[in-house]
């Protein structure tokens, strides 16, 4: 899981689930004219508030993070894990919502109970709803929102450029990997992971192909699908944000990227991308 590829609307949702689980320890209910001495039950104390709230929140906040950091989003059923994500959280907000009017269900509905002793939301209640309800709200809105669909994390810059097939410092997100096909291969009279000389960079290197092309290190603002030379309409890898990829051609608005085990794609939409 790469966390380089959550965005701000990530964000959101694992800080509305923080709120949501610390919220699970505060009071249920409050009354009137209570002793504070009493102890009130926590949201762990009612089976239907932790099922339908609790766990349906953070079970629901889960996915949707989980499946923005795979390269690839699972599906079940035919839909995306982040949908059932979505749809968890849209449903914990909607049940916080009736707890708040109902708090113990149907305590309150009781004839004869002194209103004095009828239960209102208590602090756990309350934060439980603004938190499903921040949770909701970005899952459902960061694919539809520019600000929201930002990297969470900015990508980092390499430290200097590098000849075509050489790999800068932390290429592809870690340190000292080795690329298929021979890129930052160690060579002969030169330590591992040092700069060849300017004779040895010319003999060594790949001819960069021809044209005025020159091949360069670029990550994506936002995950990026990546799609099969031979016009696949099926995508063969996803490019996350923070992740550095190296463009070997360009194909009119488009270009042929490496990925990091060594596949090579098309990646169509290369507005926004940042040049190593």
């Amino acid at each position: 899981m790469n966390i380089r590829s959550l965005t701000r609307g990530d964000g959101v949702v694992i800080g509305a689930a923080v709120l949501l689980l610390i919220a699970s320890f505060l009071d249920l209910y409050s009354f009137d004219n209570v002793p504070d001495s009493v102890d009130l039950p926590m949201l762990w104390g009612s089976g239907p508030v932790v099922f339908s709230v609790v766990l349906a929140g953070i079970i629901g906040a889960a996915l949707v993070v989980v499946s923005r950091g795979l390269p690839q989003a699972p599906k079940v059923a035919g839909i995306e894990l982040g949908q059932f994500g979505a749809a968890f959280t849209v449903f914990a907000a909607w049940s916080a919502l009736g707890n708040i009017f109902d708090v113990t269900g149907g305590y309150d509905n009781i004839e004869g109970t002194n209103s004095d002793f009828l239960p209102s939301p208590g602090i756990g209640m309350i934060l439980a709803l603004i938190a499903t309800l921040l949770m909701a709200a970005a899952a459902i809105a960061t694919p539809l929102v520019p600000a929201l669909k930002a990297a969470l994390l900015p990508a980092p810059r390499p430290a200097a450029a590098q000849p075509y097939g050489a790999q800068p410092p932390g290429g592809y997100g870690y340190p000292g990997a080795q690329q298929p096909g021979g890129y930052g291969q160690p060579q002969p009279g030169q330590p591992y992971g040092g700069q060849p000389q300017p004779q040895q960079a010319q003999a060594q290197a790949p001819q960069p192909p021809a044209g005025d092309f020159s091949p360069f290190w670029f990550a994506v603002p936002v995950p990026r699908p990546l799609f099969a030379e031979d016009g696949s309409p099926t995508p063969i890898a996803e490019l996350a944000p923070g992740t550095w990829y190296l463009a070997v051609e360009q194909r009119g608005a488009a270009l042929v990227a490496q990925t990091q085990d060594g596949r090579r794609g098309v990646l169509q939409d290369t507005s926004g991308i940042q040049r190593g």
